[in-house]
């Protein structure tokens, strides 16, 4: 059955334009001319997509999507702009339309817009929905929430901020959304904005031209670039510097980049999905944080919860990470006590499901006859720690550096008691030769 479309527009020659446009996509078209006509024809005929200008004679298009939404929530809308009205792309958005395009209209950005929402259907809907179950592991309120909200984010091409602690998985949220909506097939480039030196970071996201700086000496396609019919997701937006903002907010305006040294900008297609662990709002207000820039990536923020504000699921994750965790090793999966979970359901962790793997996979090594008791499970207690005091080298470092010295400082010990042999280090130790050489590979001990 071939796909209808609905164009609601006023202006007679853009209907026959898109009319004809859909026609040659082999997309069955109907038009018309106001908002009245258009709900009366969403009553009684099923479309596959609507494409609506944004002023109508006796109303505008967000009024038609804010419609649409409230009495057919399947059916993607996409909103026709006036050039540079950013602000009214913005509200279309937000308000629940796929996307939208400027006028005057660039037809293959309009072909590849309608070959996006046509990928729509309650199929991936489904789809989406059981992979992020699958990935998302936990039933409390907190994770259906987030599961939800997934689901309809992904039928959009709005750009979404993910929020949320570090060691929540924003990055994970970041690729069940690309790969659950139309853009699935194509990249999915992660880019840590905090990882690319100020000095390069404009050659690395737009690319650049042969010869346009010392060093350049071919031409280099930018990360931005590389997304093409797929998604850039920027993690840790808020390290941009405030120049690569303003450069960043043109791209998501324009849709387009301009690589170094290039005098002409270059379409670019791609869907914008960004993150950070600290507040945007707060940084705006420091003024380190364009405003500007923090309401077009925030179009739509989705938060990812902390784990110490689901700790119901932590059984659950407990029993999927103690088979990873055992895998990775080459151990026999342990058993847990009921002590032990009683322990690990009362953390609080701070460095969320991270931490907890983290916390299991010591756990896993220095368990005895393949059972972890509350013995096994170390945690940050308050200001302190529930384990031998250590030097004042390693005082100011986090959780992670503390533990670390402790286990390297043990395994040293034990390798220096034994000469040097592992397998009766690792008995002294109480492990087996195969957890004993993963720790020290893990460690850096040679």
């Amino acid at each position: 059955m071939r796909p209808r479309a609905l164009i609601v527009d006023d202006e007679p020659d853009i209907r026959e334009l898109l009319g004809i446009t859909l026609g040659r996509m082999n997309i069955d078209v109907d038009t018309v001319g106001d908002f009245a006509t258009a709900v009366k024809r969403l009553g009684g005929q099923r479309y596959s997509l609507v494409l609506t200008d944004m002023r109508l004679p006796d109303g505008n298009g967000l009024d038609l999507v804010e419609w649409i939404q409230d009495h057919r929530p399947g059916v993607p809308v996409a909103v026709i702009t006036a050039h540079g009205n950013v602000e009214a792309a913005v509200r279309a958005l937000k308000l629940g339309a796929f996307d939208f395009i400027s006028k005057p209209l660039d037809l293959a950005a309009l072909r590849r817009l309608i070959t996006a929402t046509l990928k729509l259907d309650e199929d991936s809907l489904e789809r989406t929905q059981r992979r992020a179950t699958l990935l998302l592991l936990g039933d409390s309120k907190p994770m259906e929430q987030l599961r939800e909200m997934i689901s309809k984010v992904a039928r959009s091409q709005a750009p979404v901020h993910i929020s949320g602690d570090s060691g929540t998985g924003k990055e994970l949220v970041a690729r069940l959304i690309h790969e659950s909506g139309p853009r699935g097939d194509g990249p999915f480039v992660p880019v840590n904005c905090g990882a690319i030196p100020s000095e390069l970071m404009e050659s690395e996201l737009f690319g650049h031209k042969k010869g346009s700086f010392t060093g350049a000496v071919t031409d280099k396609q930018g990360l931005i670039h590389s997304a093409e019919g797929g998604t850039l997701f920027l993690d840790e937006v808020a390290d941009l510097p405030l120049h690569m903002q303003v450069k960043l907010l043109r791209v998501i305006q324009e849709k387009a980049v301009r690589p170094v040294g290039e005098t002409r900008e270059v379409p670019v297609d791609v869907r914008i999905l960004s993150a950070t662990h600290r507040r945007l709002d707060e940084l705006v207000k420091a003024g380190r944080f364009r405003e500007d820039l923090y309401y077009r990536i925030n179009v739509i923020e989705l938060h990812v919860p902390a784990l110490r504000e689901r700790l119901d699921d932590v059984p659950q994750l407990v029993d999927m990470l103690l088979d990873r965790v055992a895998k990775q090793i080459g151990v026999k999966r342990p058993d847990i006590s009921d002590e032990a979970m009683d322990k690990l359901m009362g953390y609080a962790y701070p460095g969320n499901v991270r931490e907890l793997e983290n916390i299991l996979e010591r756990a896993v090594t220095l368990c005895a006859d393949a059972r972890v008791e509350p013995g096994d499970i170390q945690l940050k207690q308050g200001a302190g720690f529930d384990l031998p005091p250590v030097g004042e080298e390693s005082a100011g470092d986090g959780l992670e550096g503390q533990l670390e010295h402790i286990e390297r400082e043990a395994i040293m010990k034990a390798l220096e008691q034994t000469r040097y042999n592992k397998t009766k280090a690792a008995a002294l130790l109480g492990m087996t030769f195969r957890q004993l050489r993963y720790r020290t590979k893990k460690l850096g001990i040679d």
